[in-house]
């Protein structure tokens, strides 16, 4: 293995390549001691953390996804706020028996997703650790401060629909990890599952179309359907109505969940990672609303529910009563260890 510099040298040139309409306002990127950026309008900042044993295991995941998963977990909050991608920086704990190619694979698999998604790198900092470790900054941007779309805006009469299906991801894990056999599902249907954990995508183009059209408030799906939409529901000081049977799962999550001893809907409803959003939107809006997220390709947005008043979220069966999630405190548990 290199030494420090070398090292912080070889991840720039990796992450060199990484850059979109973000790079536009960066004055000066990686490799002094600070980034100089000239942003326009109003900014948004999130900062996300992924830490082997918590949010990812080397054993099951490869150094490539590693890196391409942290990166779109942070631009998924962009992706609520209805931002456009700016800028990106990136700090990196090494371990001493991670291998050099591990280190290359990883900053391909960052750069590969934020020039997918038009991001610029601009700078980052790389340190020893026990564990490897990535903490991505992301800045989005808007023309004004209006424009960004918070989790606190959803009222009484508000419909919530979701950008896509879900449950793909925690189905996913279980196969990576081996919880349930390889050959639980068809091959294409595995394939597409593992995927949702090794390659997530940011929805930063529906982010944005979705606050054109006029949705009130947004969260992505990171933590699971019921306990994202318990942080949007509390952020408004409303109630969320969640119709179980409307919530589209991913082809694969039903089987995995029967052989796992659950059921769909705890995958679907308490599983996490999926990072599709979470709107909720005025009943004027609606057609507008799904008429944005489709025209991104997500043919499969859809209605879950309604924003009533209250507090809280009600996850509703065919009787309009409340139902259990069985697997949800296990899956909320290690939602929180981000292994979802």
């Amino acid at each position: 293995m290199r030494g420090e510099f070398e090292l912080i040298d070889l991840l720039r040139e990796r992450l060199a390549g990484a850059g979109g309409a973000g790079g536009q306002r960066v004055i000066l990127g990686s490799g002094d001691d600070a980034a100089i950026t000239l942003p326009t309008g109003a900014t948004a900042t999130s900062v996300d953390a992924s830490v082997d044993g918590v949010h990812f295991r080397r054993e099951t995941f490869p150094a490539r996804a590693i890196g391409a998963k942290a990166m779109a977990a942070a631009l998924s909050d962009l992706a609520a706020m209805g931002a456009a991608p700016g800028e990106a920086y990136v700090q990196v704990g090494l371990p001493a028996d991670l291998r050099e190619s591990d280190l290359i694979e990883l900053a391909d698999g960052m750069a590969a997703l934020a020039r997918a998604a038009g991001v610029t790198v601009a700078g980052g900092d790389l340190v020893a650790s026990p564990v490897l470790f990535l903490a991505i900054t992301v800045v989005g941007h808007a023309e004004r401060e209006a424009d960004f779309v918070r989790r606190s805006g959803a009222r009484s009469g508000d419909l919530a629909l979701v950008t896509g299906p879900l449950g793909g991801a925690a189905a996913g894990l279980m196969l990576l990890e081996g919880t349930v056999p390889a050959g639980t599902v068809a091959n294409v249907e595995s394939t597409a599952l593992r995927d949702r954990q090794l390659e997530p995508v940011a929805r930063l183009d529906a982010g944005r179309a979705l606050a054109a059209a006029g949705v009130s408030a947004m969260i992505d799906l990171s933590d699971g359907l019921a306990g994202d939409a318990a942080h949007l529901a509390r952020a408004s000081g409303a109630r969320l109505e969640i119709d179980a049977a409307a919530v589209p799962a991913q082809a694969g999550v039903e089987a995995v969940a029967r052989v796992a001893g659950l059921e769909a809907k705890d995958l679907v409803i308490g599983g996490g990672e999926d990072y599709e959003l979470l709107a909720t939107v005025p009943a004027g809006r609606l057609d507008a609303a799904l008429d944005a997220a489709r025209g991104c390709g997500l043919a499969q947005a859809t209605v879950v529910g309604r924003v009533v008043a209250g507090e809280g979220v009600a996850v509703l069966g065919p009787t309009g009563s409340a139902v259990a999630l069985g697997g949800y405190d296990q899956f909320r548990s290690r939602a929180r260890d981000g292994l979802t």
